[in-house]
């Protein structure tokens, strides 16, 4: 059993004992934290939290769980059932509320689940306030409501359709350019939210037919629910056999979104936030983000439009804060994830898909085409296993003093930027590793550069 606490949530294995995995405990105390958290954010007589998950079996024991919780503590709670993680964000902001959870384990297998806290401004808690409830479900000092006092559960089941409505208002997605291209869409939405968002969304784009792997929203995953090569040769094999013309993938919880060319080759998931933000540059001008650990494609197409990109550290709310403090049109994740300010701060795979479409409807290429105007990166992702003696942080010093004469940033781990390639070490904060994301012009190169840091390293221990 396995059970992971962080600033940004909660998630672990279903079962076992309190403290080992996600037991009803462990649920019940951790939302208590939260919900003391979200009283102090503001004095007011009464508090609303909204509450949305994906389709895992556990889904509705853990909802029970929380929102019973959340009653206990006197906090209103507005349940959007089954929605997808940026339907959950949109609708803290639409009811006003004072925060969100969102039951969801992302992309880890289905015996796995989570609460993500949200803020009132339906976005991932900053690392101090993360920290902060934490330090509350430690300390295990919670003050329920009395009886008269206690909250209420107000069911709401129209905020994905209100979250396609608002997708579809977007000014950069162009309905009836996407209905003239006449498209053929493919998706796999792993039994989960997606199957209850994707296929009203597309008919809503004016797609002309859309083919439907896995969208009953059962929770059982059919694959490995991350959105990987390895994980999808039925789409692929789909695409190939009904000719379709672009495939979609969605995690769990759908925001991540990874894109399929119509010969059944992968688009690559890094390079969903590079086709994405081409369009949108190409449009609106301005400035990118992107976490550290993402290709350098979105660097070059930014600087291709006269914008100006900056990377952050690794994580969602990291991302958010750059772009808001940079004035950023477009950034995201090389997950797949695209965050768009004119619709929210969060990573959203419906209005990735609506961009998409619209830019390709508008070249009026296919979608493998499309790929190959983009530069052609290649990322290798490895690790470098320690002993616990081991000091990392001394480590990875040696190692920025050692590269001093190149670009090195140390926003988050190290990074060493070279002419053609670049490299990304990270600590892990769980295990004595030091992981290693590389990106070069073939594989093969990203993977000797993997190797000869490694190497490095090593002669420093």
């Amino acid at each position: 059993m396995t059970l992971i606490k962080s600033i940004s949530g909660i998630r672990g294995t279903i079962g076992g004992k309190p403290g080992e995995g996600l037991s009803p405990v462990d649920v019940v105390r951790f939302t208590s934290a939260y919900g003391i958290w979200v009283k102090k954010q503001s004095k007011k007589d009464k508090y609303r939290v909204v509450l949305g998950r994906d389709a895992r079996i556990s889904g509705p024991m853990v909802k029970n769980l929380v929102a019973g919780t959340l009653q206990g503590m006197g906090i209103d709670v507005i349940h959007i059932g089954l929605a997808t993680t940026p339907t959950t964000e949109i609708a803290v902001v639409k009811e006003e509320a004072d925060g969100g959870i969102i039951l969801t384990a992302s992309h880890n297998p289905k015996q796995w689940n989570a609460l993500k806290l949200l803020n009132h401004k339906g976005e991932f808690l900053t690392a101090d306030d993360g920290a902060e409830v934490l330090t509350v479900a430690e300390a295990e000092s919670f003050n329920y409501a009395d009886v008269d006092e206690l909250g209420t559960i107000t069911e709401k089941d129209d905020y994905t359709s209100r979250h396609i409505d608002e997708v579809l208002a977007l000014d950069l997605v162009d309905v009836e350019a996407i209905k003239k291209a006449g498209f053929k869409v493919a998706i796999d939405c792993v039994n989960s939210v997606g199957g209850v968002a994707l296929p009203p969304l597309l008919k809503a784009l004016g797609v002309k037919e859309v083919l439907e792997l896995y969208c009953e929203p059962n929770g059982q995953f059919p694959h490995n629910p991350e959105p990987l090569p390895e994980h999808l040769t039925e789409i692929s094999e789909l695409i190939r056999k009904e000719g379709a013309d672009v495939g979609f993938v969605v995690d769990p919880d759908v925001d991540r979104l990874a894109i399929i060319n119509e010969d059944g080759s992968m688009f690559g998931e890094e390079y969903t936030l590079v086709a994405v933000s081409d369009y949108i540059l190409s449009q609106t001008p301005g400035n990118t983000v992107s976490n550290l650990s993402s290709t350098r494609a979105l660097s070059d197409v930014t600087k291709q439009h006269g914008g100006e990109y900056n990377a952050s550290a690794v994580g969602e709310v990291n991302v958010v804060a750059k772009m808001k403090e940079t004035g950023a049109v477009i950034g995201g994740e090389g997950n797949g994830g695209v965050i768009y300010p004119a619709s929210h701060f969060g990573r959203d795979a419906l209005v990735g898909i609506a961009l998409f479409l619209t830019h390709l409807a508008k070249k009026g290429k296919k979608t493998s085409e499309l790929r190959k105007e983009y530069p052609a990166y290649f990322m290798s992702k490895n690790k470098l296993e320690l002993t616990p003696e081991v000091d990392v942080d001394a480590l990875l010093l040696k190692v920025q003093e050692h590269y001093k004469d190149e670009q090195v940033s140390t926003v988050d781990g190290v990074k060493i930027d070279f002419a053609d390639s670049w490299v990304h070490l990270r600590k892990s904060n769980t295990e004595p590793i030091v992981r290693i994301y590389s990106e070069a012009g073939s594989v093969e190169q990203a993977r000797s550069l993997a190797e000869s840091m490694m190497d490095v390293m090593k002669s420093f221990i």
